[in-house]
């Protein structure tokens, strides 16, 4: 199977997010585990270029925020 590929890049106005299969599952697990009803609000996960994203990647933070 491949390895989930993520890159994050954008401007101003607007964010890109591009992936191959895997890494769009990943980021939809992630998203998932963001809903439990046991986390609480301001809960967020980072990811980081070279690390869960691909280089030059900009970083990208995943939150919960429940008063939305």
């Amino acid at each position: 199977m491949d390895e989930p590929r993520i890159k994050v890049y954008g401007s101003a106005t607007e964010i890109t997010v591009s992936a191959n299969a895997p890494g769009l599952r990943d980021l939809a697990e992630r998203l998932v585990d963001l809903a439990d009803p046991e986390l609480r609000d301001g809960y967020h996960e980072h990811l980081e270029s070279g690390i869960n994203l691909e280089d030059g990647s900009i970083s990208l933070i995943l939150e919960r925020d429940d008063k939305l």
